[in-house]
Parts: C-alpha cells; structure tokens; sequence
C-alpha cells in the first residue's frame, strides 16, 4: 500500500496537482511591508482552479495561440489574378471593332448590284441640320438593278435626292411619288478596278489594327510575366495567335466577297 502511494505522488499529474494546492494556501505575508498589516482588508487569494479547470483554461490558451498564428500566417498568402480571360476579352473586343469598322467601309462602295447599305454613309443637309440618310428615309432593293428611298418626312425628298447626286456612286434617283427610284448603272471596267484597289487598302488597313490588339495583349501578358508560370504564358500567347488569325480569316473573307461582288456587275 505504501509502494502504491509512493508511485501515485511521484508521477507527473500529482506533481501539477501539488503546484496547484500550494497555490491556493500561499498567502500575502505580513512581515512584506507595514502597509499591508495595518490593511484591515482581507490578504488578497488567488482565483480557486480546480485540477480540470486549470487543464482546461491551458488547453484553451494554447488553442488561442495556435489559431492565431495560423491566422497570420494565412494571411501573408498572396492569390494571383488570373489575368487570361481580361486580356482575351479585350483583344477580341478590339478586333472586332475592326472587323465593323471595315464592314461599314465595304457597304460605302458601289458594285453593280443594289444594295440597301449603299446609301447609308450619305449625308442629306435638311433644315440647316445634317443627318445620315438611312435616319431620314428607309432604303430598300426592288430588284438587283434598283434602289426605292421612302422619306419619313414626304417634305425631304428633295433634300435627299440632292445628297445622293452630290454622292460619289454616280446616282441620278428620280421623284416617284413620295419616294425616289434610284437605278444601279453597270460598272465599267475601270470603275472595277478602282474599287477593288479600294477595298484591299481596307483589308490591309483593317489587318493592321488586328495585329496591333495582338501585339497589345502580348505586352501585357509580357509585364505580368514575372508573376506567371511559363506554361501559361505560352498557353495565353497562342491563344492571341490564335484569336489572331480567326480575326484575320474573317477580314480576308469580306473583301474576297466583296471583290467578287464588284467584278461580277
């Protein structure tokens, strides 16, 4: 039995109890300072824990320490954007206005077949203020040699039949009513020519714009390349490439179309 309780005081979690009683019987003592003994107040104690308690408020302790170390350490992590998507968006946002720009540059030029967007780049001059014709009147085709304008305004007619003349397609509408009859002549050879010179300056012209968004976002790609691993710097560039030439194809096949067009009268 002695044996038993030798072992029992000797181990580690009787030594954690004995620190904890010979703290709650420690008292102030008075022979500190005169101060305290002419204090009629009682000697201060300690809080009373008892053994669970005091494993439990060390145990909460150090879960506080440990989270808050891995709260600080969580936050010195730094999340890169992924910054793929942006540059593509704005490529393509720029290619495409090219793509519409030289749309609108195509639909300018006479071929020798009627087309409603022929018209639309005219400028009619009406009540001292100047509007594009295609907000002044509907333009449709009659057939593939003629033109109808219908006013919105029956008051414009002459106002509009003016600006088409003044044009450089080389129309003379006549007056039907209230709308104008405007006949599509044949082009002449040299005519042909001319307009097709016109229209690879505008595919050239339009190439040049795609290739300048491509080379803007390979500039950025290039300056966030520090921050990116080279697998997907390579896999951003030629998806530009890419994107690129899908732009350039587009262009191209316009103004193919558009040749035809004109050679074909």
């Amino acid at each position: 039995m002695a044996m038993f309780i030798r072992r029992a005081l000797s181990s580690p979690r009787a030594s954690v109890f004995r620190g904890i009683a010979a703290l709650q019987a420690r008292e102030f003592s008075p022979a500190v300072s005169p101060r305290i003994l002419s204090d009629p107040s009682p000697p201060l104690r300690p809080p009373f824990l008892g053994p669970s308690d005091f494993l439990r408020a060390s145990t909460r302790g150090f879960a506080k320490g440990k989270k808050s170390r891995d709260d600080s350490a969580s936050g010195s992590v730094d999340v890169l954007p992924d910054i793929g998507p942006t540059v593509k968006d704005t490529a393509a946002s720029q290619m495409d206005a090219a793509i519409v720009a030289l749309s609108r540059e195509l639909a300018k030029l006479r071929t020798g077949r009627a087309s409603a967007g022929m018209l639309d780049h005219i400028i009619v001059e009406t009540s001292g203020v100047k509007m594009a014709l295609n907000r002044l009147a509907v333009v449709s085709v009659l057939d593939p040699k003629t033109l109808s304008v219908n006013p919105y305004d029956p008051n414009t007619v002459k106002e509009i039949e003016k600006a088409i003349v003044s044009s450089p397609l080389g129309l003379n509408p006549t007056v039907d009513g209230d709308r104008l009859i405007a006949a599509i002549p044949p082009l002449t050879k040299e005519h042909m020519q001319a307009m097709c010179k016109v229209v690879t300056k505008s595919c050239e012209d339009v190439k040049q714009s795609i290739r300048r968004a491509r080379q803007k976002a390979l500039d950025t790609i290039k300056k966030a390349g520090s921050s990116l691993p080279k697998d997907h710097i390579k896999k951003l560039e030629k998806e530009v490439d890419e994107l690129t030439k899908k732009f350039v194809k587009s262009a191209e096949d316009m103004c193919k179309a558009k040749e035809k067009e004109i050679t074909s009268g």
